[in-house]
C-alpha cells in the first residue's frame, strides 16, 4: 500500500514540476520579448506598434504657441450711444418671426435704456511693435471709445485707423507705444480642411481664453455671396471671441474670428487673413478699401448649364446680370457671356474672377475673353469703385395669396403662373425693362421646387426663349420632356437681381 502511495505522490508532484515549469518558462519568454531580448521577436514586436500607432501621439500640441502669440493678444471694449449703436447686418436679412441663423460674437451684457451708452466687448492682436491691431469692424463699427487692454494689464485708449465692413476688418492703434508683442501672419491660402487651429480672445469676459479645433470648411459664404470666403471652425467661439487670432498650429495667424451660429455650439467663421494682409496699405493710407467693379452678376459654368444651354465652355463665369450704367453695361456685355479669360489669365469660376476685379484699382481697365454665342469675343472694360452695399431692407413685394392662386400651371416643371398687370408691376416695383410671367406657385418635391425657384418671381426666359405671356409659358413647358435640363432666366424683386437657375425636369 505504501509502495503505491509513493508512487502516486511521486507522479502528482512530477505533473505539479511540469505545470510550473511551463509557467515560468512562459513568463520568461514574455519578458525577453519586451525587454528585446531575442531580436526577431523585437523586430516584429516594433513592427507591429508602427503599424497600430497610438492615436493620442498624433495630436498637435497649442502649449508653445500660445505662450509665444497670448501675450500679442488683446481686449477691446467700445461704448457708444445706445440709439446710434446698431448691430451689423451684413446683406443677411432673416426670415421674419426665426432667430437669425448667424450671430457675430461681440456685445454680450445686460439689456440698457435705449438712450444710456452701450458698451461692447471684443478682442483683438497686435500686428506692429508700435501698437497696430486687427480686429472686426463690427467690433469697432460706430464706437466713440475704445479701450485696449494688453496682456500685461495695461489699459489704453485706441483709434480707429480703418475699416472695411465688405469684408468685416478694422484696424485701430495705441499711440506712444514701442516693443510691444507681435502676432506674426500665415498664409491663410494654404490652409487644409482637417487641419487643427487654435482661437484665442475675450469670450464672456473671460480674458484669454484658448480653444482648440480644425478647420471644417474653407470659403464658406455666409452675408455676401461676392467677398465672402470664411474659414469655418469647430473651435469654440462665443461673445466676445471677435476680432481675435485664429492660429495654426506653426503659430501663425491665419484668420480672425468673425461669426459663429447660433443654431450650433461648433461652428464657428473667421475671416482669412490674407484678405486683411491685402487690404492693409489701403487702411493704413486712406482709412477705407477701393475695389474695382464692373457692375455684373456672375454664376458658375456647371454640367446643366452646358447641356441646357448647349455652351460650348465647361469653365468661367457666366453673365446673369447686368446694371443699368455700369463699366459692363457701357463695354457692351450682355446675359448668357460666359467670361473665360482675364488679361489673359483662364478663368475657372466666378468667384475667382469676382476677386481678382475686386483686388483692382477703381479706373484700370480689364481685358475679358468672352465667349458669346458659340463664338470668341474680347471686350475691355474700365472698372469704377465697387459701392457700399444697401443695407436697407426693401419692403416685401412679393404676392402672400390666400389660397391657390389661379394661373398656367404645369405638371413637369411644378410652376403656377400668370401675366402681370401694371398693378402688379407697380407694387413688385419692376423695372421698365423686365418682361414676363409671374411665379404664382412652386409644387412642393417638383423640378422646380428642387432647382431653388421661388414663389413672387418673375420668369423671364426658358432655355434663352422669351416668356412674355403665359401663352409662352405654355408653349415653352409644353416642348419640356422628362429627363430634359432647362435654365430659367429668373428676376428676383426683392433682391432686385436676374439669376439664371437650372432644373432637371422629371417625370411626376
Amino acid at each position: 500500500m505504501s509502495r503505491r502511495f509513493t508512487v502516486i505522490t511521486l507522479a502528482l508532484v512530477a505533473v505539479v514540476a511540469f505545470l510550473v515549469g511551463a509557467i515560468v518558462a512562459g513568463g520568461v519568454n514574455r519578458s525577453a520579448v519586451s525587454a528585446g531580448a531575442t531580436p526577431a521577436a523585437a523586430a516584429r514586436s516594433v513592427a507591429a506598434r508602427a503599424s497600430n500607432p497610438i492615436v493620442g501621439a498624433s495630436l498637435v500640441s497649442f502649449a508653445d504657441v500660445v505662450e509665444r502669440l497670448n501675450p500679442a493678444v488683446v481686449n477691446i471694449d467700445t461704448t457708444a450711444r445706445g440709439s446710434d449703436r446698431r448691430r451689423r447686418n451684413r446683406g443677411a436679412v432673416p426670415v421674419p418671426g426665426t432667430p437669425d441663423p448667424f450671430d457675430t460674437p461681440y456685445d454680450f451684457g445686460v439689456p440698457r435704456e435705449r438712450e444710456s451708452p452701450r458698451r461692447g466687448a471684443g478682442s483683438g492682436f497686435i500686428i506692429d511693435a508700435d501698437g497696430s491691431i486687427l480686429t472686426n469692424n463690427h467690433v469697432v463699427d460706430r464706437a466713440e471709445r475704445i479701450t485696449v487692454k494688453l496682456s500685461d494689464g495695461r489699459t489704453l485708449r485706441a483709434r480707429l485707423v480703418g475699416s472695411d465692413p465688405d469684408t468685416d476688418i478694422a484696424l485701430i492703434k495705441v499711440d506712444g507705444q514701442t516693443g510691444l508683442p507681435v502676432a506674426p501672419l500665415g498664409d491663410s491660402s494654404s490652409l487644409r480642411m482637417g487641419e487643427w487651429v487654435c482661437a484665442i480672445g475675450n469670450p464672456l469676459g473671460y480674458e484669454h481664453t484658448v480653444t482648440v479645433g480644425v478647420v471644417s470648411f474653407l470659403g464658406r459664404k455666409l452675408f455676401d455671396m461676392s467677398l465672402d470666403n470664411y474659414i469655418q471652425t469647430d473651435a469654440a467661439i462665443n461673445f466676445g471671441n471677435s476680432g481675435g487670432p485664429l492660429i495654426n498650429s506653426r503659430g501663425e495667424v491665419i484668420g480672425i474670428n468673425a461669426a459663429i451660429s447660433s443654431r450650433a455650439s461648433s461652428i464657428g467663421f473667421a475671416v482669412p487673413i490674407n484678405g486683411a494682409s491685402a487690404v492693409l496699405p489701403q487702411l493704413r493710407a486712406r482709412g477705407r478699401v477701393s475695389r474695382g467693379y464692373m457692375g455684373v452678376g456672375l454664376r458658375d459654368v456647371d454640367a446643366d448649364l452646358e447641356r441646357s444651354l448647349k455652351l460650348n465652355v465647361d469653365h468661367g463665369a457666366l453673365v446673369q446680370d447686368i446694371t443699368a450704367g455700369s463699366p459692363a453695361d457701357r463695354a457692351g456685355l450682355r446675359p448668357y457671356d460666359v467670361i473665360t479669360s482675364l488679361d489673359d489669365r483662364v478663368i475657372a469660376n466666378d468667384d475667382q474672377l469676382i476677386r481678382e476685379i475686386s483686388a483692382r484699382s477703381p479706373g484700370s481697365s480689364a481685358r475679358l475673353r468672352l465667349v458669346r454665342d458659340g463664338k470668341d469675343q474680347t471686350l475691355t472694360v474700365k472698372l469704377s469703385e465697387r459701392p457700399l452695399r444697401d443695407r436697407g431692407d426693401k419692403a416685401d413685394a412679393s404676392p402672400a395669396p390666400a389660397e391657390r392662386p389661379k394661373g398656367d400651371g404645369d405638371v413637369l416643371l411644378g410652376l403656377t403662373v400668370r401675366d402681370i398687370d401694371r398693378q402688379t408691376a407697380e407694387r413688385l416695383e419692376l423695372p421698365k425693362q423686365v418682361h414676363g410671367v409671374l411665379i404664382t406657385r412652386v409644387e412642393p418635391m417638383s423640378s422646380s421646387f428642387d432647382g431653388g425657384i421661388e414663389r413672387g418671381t418673375v420668369l423671364l426666359e426658358i432655355n434663352r426663349q422669351r416668356v412674355e405671356t403665359t401663352g409662352d409659358y405654355r408653349r415653352v413647358a409644353k416642348s419640356a420632356r422628362p429627363g430634359d435640363v432647362l435654365t430659367l432666366y429668373i428676376y428676383a424683386p426683392d433682391l432686385d437681381q436676374r439669376q439664371l437657375k437650372t432644373i432637371r425636369v422629371e417625370d411626376r
